[in-house]
């Protein structure tokens, strides 16, 4: 989600308009200026500007009615970080309902200035990591360091709830048993950083929170759940709870222990990934991490993304970088070369650095 751009020729601005040409293009030799069987190169369009502007970024989901991709993959905004407002009482919480039943309706969604806030929100998470270690001391209010703490009773909650004896591959149905005590326990958990005036703000959160840990029905967890865990910490964010002095501590206290928990949770009760890619995703589970991994290694003066091949660096970094924890963790749990186990990140090693 860094915002880079690749510059070629006389490095110009990106705000400069694309050179004009002022001769038409001809099919004459450039050794003997005499006639040639190839036809003229193709002029500039707005669908295909000159190479020193070319945000770098993955095809864009929604495309316009013309089904241009190239034209989309170049005019979509790159996401920057937004200030998340605060909003003031009266409060009127209500239970979170499903408002997506459609193409429509993710469109719409995706217009909205909710949307574009939250993805904001994650953006300034990224941010706020950027080129710090997990270790990094960092500001921890009290607010953060229930959060963790919870997230440790939930951790506790695996101790006391082990995995029953059964030959399934996925869904261990012990996990069941642990969502159950942690549904229950929702509210109560809440309520030890919550201010008493917003106490009623549970009906709204709670929901939110229960479904950042998996399917209790499907024994299974993707990145939809781990996209609830965002937007649980958005409407924390909203409600003035975390303020933008937290947000470092957010990804390195607060998200790390809650990559902790899942990981637990994947491996102890055996949860089937929700909507795997296979070799083609980064990674069965999660998304975030790679995207906060990644601005953990902006800048980096050693470590680049062709650094994953390095299992030296993987041992000794793995705990200081979200990006080498995610790669030591599958390579963990998968069997076989990277190449065959992720292949996408074949694609990504070849970046220079973490920026892009």
């Amino acid at each position: 989600m860094e915002d880079d751009r690749t510059t070629t020729g006389n490095h110009r601005g990106s705000d400069e308009s694309p050179p004009q040409s002022n001769h038409e293009h001809t099919t004459a030799c450039v050794n003997c200026g005499g006639p040639t069987s190839f036809p003229p190169p193709p002029s500039w369009s707005d669908t295909s500007p000159p190479t020193f502007y070319r945000p770098i970024r993955a095809p864009a989901i929604n495309l316009p009615p013309n089904n241009n991709a190239q034209q989309t993959i170049i005019l979509t905004p790159v996401p920057v970080a937004q200030h998340v407002p605060v909003v003031s009482p009266p409060y009127h919480f209500q239970a979170p309902a499903k408002m997506i039943h459609s193409d429509d309706d993710i469109r719409r969604f995706r217009d909205s200035d909710t949307s574009k806030n939250f993805v904001g929100f994650v953006v300034a998470l990224s941010e706020s990591i950027r080129g710090r270690k997990i270790s990094d001391p960092c500001h921890e209010s009290p607010v953060v360091t229930s959060i963790v703490s919870i997230l440790q009773t939930l951790i506790q909650f695996v101790d006391e709830i082990p995995p029953f004896q059964q030959s399934a591959r996925y869904g261990n149905l012990a996990y069941r048993d642990w969502h159950g005590r942690m549904t229950e326990t929702a509210d109560s958990l809440t309520m030890q950083f919550l201010p008493a005036e917003m106490s009623s703000a549970t009906v709204e959160l709670s929901p939110y929170f229960t479904d950042s840990f998996g399917n209790s029905s499907r024994i299974d967890y993707g990145t939809g759940h781990e996209t609830n865990f965002a937007a649980w910490l958005y409407c924390l964010a909203r409600l003035g709870i975390i303020t933008e002095e937290d947000y470092q501590a957010v990804v390195v206290r607060v998200f790390v222990k809650y990559l902790e928990l899942m990981r637990m949770l994947q491996m102890v009760y055996s949860l089937e990934p929700a909507g795997s890619h296979g070799v083609w995703g980064l990674d069965d589970y999660h998304f975030l991490p790679f995207i906060f991994g990644a601005s953990q290694l902006v800048d980096h003066k050693h470590m680049k993304p062709k650094s994953i091949h390095n299992e030296d660096i993987l041992e000794n970094f793995s705990k200081e970088y979200m990006y080498l924890s995610c790669i030591s963790f599958v390579k963990k749990v998968k069997k076989g070369r990277l190449r065959s186990i992720r292949r996408c990140w074949m694609i990504l090693v070849v970046c220079p650095t973490g920026r892009r």
